[in-house]
């Protein structure tokens, strides 16, 4: 597996370009603004980018869709209750492929009520839910802190520790992290009670 991240747009978003190896099949998770990188990366590696990857509806993580389909014909995949063009509507729990590489949904309500993790090869596509050392604000339309809690204490802090976290945003100390550096170290995941954690985020 291949894997390349990219920080594009006005808002330190983060795009990833995942590939089955050089000139085989692939997929683009978050295409935001300015995607041109990550479609000279396309060309350069000659991959056949089948899915393109929303991990929830906010426009900075799905600007690119247009150009990424125009240019490689991918499929849109984002949840079914995601407010924006799609060709492959998926749920929690979900699985599809390109090649050798086998992604699984993972629905993630709170920051929106469609947001979703991507899971493949060891590593979480994990948009807007959990960031490096934070998490995704509730205070926007759909937005929803008691939702986020049952996310990520109720689902995301029982994958892997070795996960590694691919955030939607350089937000954190580290482009990247792991489930289990998260667990240890963020004060999003500190032990709280449902209310607390809602107080926590509200406040």
């Amino acid at each position: 597996m291949f894997l390349r991240q990219f920080q594009i747009g006005p808002y330190q978003n983060f795009t990833y370009l995942v590939d089955d190896g050089e000139g085989g099949p692939a997929a683009v998770v978050d295409p935001s603004y300015g995607v041109e990188p990550v479609l000279e990366a396309i060309d350069e590696r000659r991959v056949k980018v089948q899915y393109i990857l929303n991990t929830h509806s906010h426009q900075d993580h799905w600007a690119g869709n247009a150009d990424v389909k125009a240019r490689t014909g991918a499929k849109v995949v984002a949840h079914r209750l995601a407010p924006l063009s799609q060709e492959i509507s998926v749920d929690d729990g979900d699985k599809f492929q390109a090649g050798t590489l086998r992604f699984q949904v993972l629905h993630t309500p709170g920051h929106t009520p469609d947001s979703v993790l991507y899971i493949f090869d060891g590593h979480a596509a994990t948009g807007d839910t959990l960031f490096v050392g934070e998490c995704g604000r509730t205070d926007l339309p759909g937005g929803d802190p008691g939702a986020l809690y049952d996310s990520l204490f109720s689902k995301v802090i029982y994958l892997d520790d070795a996960t590694v976290v691919l955030p939607g945003h350089d937000y954190g100390a580290t482009p990247t992290s792991t489930i289990g550096r998260e667990k240890a170290e963020s004060y999003i995941l500190k032990p709280r009670t449902k209310a607390e954690f809602i107080r926590f985020l509200v406040e």
